[in-house]
């Protein structure tokens, strides 16, 4: 089977799902062939210098003429998050399968339009949440599953960063609504939630507080200052639907915090715990044993913990966030090779994206709120 690709997008995130695409037959075997097809971004003299540099055959600057394209199966999306809805509605109905980064959409009206259009088209999905695919995250999840620290009872998660942490930081669409979203619940926020749910489990309520810490900035051309519609923090205290508790706090303006994507997950007879810094590692405790000797273990992820032997065959070289988008990629590829769903697809993006909405209204309403799945 040869699929080709159509990447929208060249940015941070095209540029990973071009490499991804280029390396998961090399790394994994056995999956479909992949031809660059066709890639997009605007002006055109940029997209087909880019092109070129990332290898497509051929570069255009009209979304929709790739969308329209024969020589695409797979349509990547990695625009800015307010043409999701659209360029992604388009690709279903042109039957494409579709490779989406996330958040979905801005709203979760419009994220379950697309949820609701792949289902009906029966093509192929999956969205960005590559930090899921982490062989140290599966690892836990598997712990988790089978009991190694007794019954889970509370999660404990947050993700800072610091990219909106200056307030002389020029005004930009990401602080406006009707282009962005949501603000550090869309960018950040919809990562953790992801991890809780993978570890976790579905959540049932939550009652939350947001707050914007610079509500203007200043505009780039010197006008005066522009308004920020969404939020720089959010926090929300959790109910799991097995009954366990949990908090989840998030900042795009934390000084000194790069990703700090960290869990714990506490359970009866131990607890996990994780830092996406280092994301080759968990801590593991266990009360087993004399208490004299008790004490947090690190694992250090290798081959034993699949698939880090399809890219390394000795632990301790560490993955990097570009090995997770290899991973992502390779499980649409098999998806459609195999007639399957592949995780998270937009129905499961749809469950982990209606938290974050439930989140920001809770806050607006000061109450409790349950997502809607």
């Amino acid at each position: 089977m040869r699929l080709g690709l159509g990447l929208i997008g060249t940015g941070f995130m095209g540029k990973a799902h071009a490499l991804a695409y280029r390396s998961a037959g090399p790394v994994f075997g056995g999956l479909p062939d992949v031809d660059l097809a066709v890639l997009c971004d605007t002006p055109a003299d940029k997209a087909a210098t880019l092109g070129r540099q990332f290898g497509f055959a051929r570069a255009t600057d009209d979304w929709r003429a790739l969308v329209a394209d024969p020589a695409v199966d797979i349509v990547s999306i990695t625009t800015p998050n307010g043409l999701h809805r659209e360029m992604a509605l388009a690709a279903i109905d042109a039957g494409k399968h579709v490779h989406c980064e996330k958040p979905l959409a801005l709203t979760f009206e419009d994220a379950r339009e697309m949820a609701e259009a792949a289902r009906a088209a029966g093509v192929r999905t999956i969205v960005g949440y590559n930090y899921i695919h982490n062989p140290a995250v599966t690892h836990a999840r598997a712990l988790i599953a089978k009991g190694t620290i007794g019954r889970p009872v509370h999660f404990r998660g947050w993700v800072d960063e610091d990219y909106q942490a200056d307030p002389d930081l020029p005004w930009t669409w990401r602080a406006k609504r009707a282009d962005a979203g949501l603000g550090t619940l869309g960018d950040l926020g919809c990562h953790l939630v992801s991890m809780a749910h993978v570890l976790m489990g579905p959540i049932e309520s939550l009652i939350a507080d947001t707050q914007i810490i610079h509500e203007t900035r200043p505009l780039a051309d010197g006008t005066g200052r522009g308004a920020v519609e969404n939020e720089d923090t959010a926090s929300a205290i959790l109910r799991f639907a097995s009954g366990a508790q949990g908090t989840l706090c998030t900042s795009r303006s934390a000084w000194g915090r790069k990703n700090k994507l960290d869990w714990e997950v506490h359970g009866t007879r131990g607890m996990i715990t994780f830092a996406q810094e280092r994301m080759n590692e968990l801590q593991f405790y266990a009360n087993d044993g004399p208490k004299a000797e008790q004490g947090f273990r690190t694992i250090l992820t290798g081959p034993e913990h699949p698939p880090y032997g399809a890219f390394c065959p000795a632990p301790g070289h560490q993955l990097g966030f570009g090995d997770l988008k290899i991973i992502e990629a390779a499980g649409l590829l098999t998806a459609i090779a195999k007639g399957e769903e592949a995780f998270p697809n937009f129905t499961d993006a749809l469950g982990f994206e209606s938290v974050i909405h439930a989140i920001d209204r809770s806050a607006r309403e000061g109450r409790r709120f349950s997502p809607e799945y």
